[in-house]
């Protein structure tokens, strides 16, 4: 089978494999692209056993792929568990199968796969974020656009999860929002455009980051050229994190191959404040244990600073208590 002309790459995450079979149950039976997909699912998933129910709705070969395979028109390839898939072009373009550095804590991850088509295929590719948590897909539909290429969301009232959908909109310019009703006819005839494939448009900092996904992992010298080093560190690896200086979307990336948006970063964070809040909140109560014991069996003076300390670490430990419970959406901080 010939290689495809054009790359519909989509990415979804919560309420994912519904839609995707009302999805691929859309796909015209002649479409002149590949499908690529993320989805958003547990490590040890079954990948084959999603691939099997995909293909139940369509006419359209579906595939879990594998490393080097030959991209083929017509064909729908679904990423496999814990596993980025990636788009190269060269002579035959080719799928990665890859376990590299997760970005936004997802592998697969979908702005992985939208930057690798982006940069392969040009204004040859359609990306579609789908319903989903979180904000995987956003960056990756504006790598598509700054290569020329279309992006597509669906419609957040339809969505079963509308947060990817809305990430993308209040972000990214783009081309069209619809209903998955509506998706196999519009992508049937952007599909049946004229192919032009301009290499020397895709940014030179997109084709960058693109290899070091292939590569699995860069270089500090490598990421230092795309951005700027920050007070921040991954929560991935706990190394350096430099801020990304092209576009729009706000992101940052290590020098090991993690990369985030700012608002998975931000997200992030609150959760590893959380965790130290509650690791705090054990130790003082451990600590109001111990002054306890040390009261009841001090005498005189000594026994009174021990009441003293432990009503104080009391009211530290009920107003810490009070900001986990109520208070521990990032909004407000506490005060000890």
């Amino acid at each position: 089978m010939a290689a495809p002309s054009h790359l519909i790459v989509v990415g979804t995450s919560a309420g994912g494999m519904p839609a995707l079979v009302q999805f691929v149950a859309l796909l015209p039976p002649t479409l002149h692209a590949a499908v690529l997909v993320v989805q958003h699912f547990a490590p040890d998933s079954d990948g084959q056993h999603l691939v099997d129910r995909l293909a139940r709705h369509t006419s359209l070969p579906c595939r879990l792929p594998t490393h080097g395979e030959p991209i083929e028109n017509g064909t729908i390839y679904l990423a496999p568990p814990d596993r980025h898939l990636l788009a190269k072009d060269g002579s035959t373009p080719h799928l990665l199968v890859t376990k590299g550095p997760r970005e936004n804590h997802y592998r697969p991850s979908a702005d992985a796969l939208f930057r690798s088509a982006a940069v392969a295929f040009g204004p040859n590719v359609v990306g579609i974020v789908l319903t989903g948590m979180l904000h995987d897909g956003t960056a990756g539909l504006e790598f598509i656009k700054r290569c020329g290429g279309i992006a597509v969301v669906q419609d957040p009232h339809e969505a079963e999860f509308p947060s990817m959908p809305e990430t993308a909109l209040r972000n990214v310019d783009v081309d069209y929002v619809v209903p998955l009703n509506m998706m196999g006819p519009l992508l049937d005839e952007i599909t049946r455009g004229t192919s032009s494939r301009h290499q020397s448009s895709i940014p030179e900092d997109l084709k960058q980051e693109a290899a070091i996904a292939e590569r699995v992992v860069g270089t500090t010298e490598e990421v230092s050229k795309l951005g700027t080093p920050v007070a921040l560190t991954c929560p991935d690896c706990g190394g350096n994190l430099w801020e990304v200086k092209e576009g729009r979307v706000l992101r940052f990336r290590c020098h090991t191959g993690h990369a985030f948006t700012a608002d998975s970063l931000l997200l992030s964070s609150e959760q590893s404040l959380e965790e130290t809040l509650w690791v705090a909140l054990r130790m003082m109560e451990e600590r109001k244990n111990l002054l306890t014991s040390m009261a009841v069996r001090g005498e005189g003076l000594y026994s009174v600073q021990q009441e003293e300390r432990l009503e104080e670490i009391k009211k530290h430990i009920n107003r810490l208590r009070e900001f986990l419970l109520n208070g521990s959406n990032g909004s407000a901080s506490p005060k000890l």
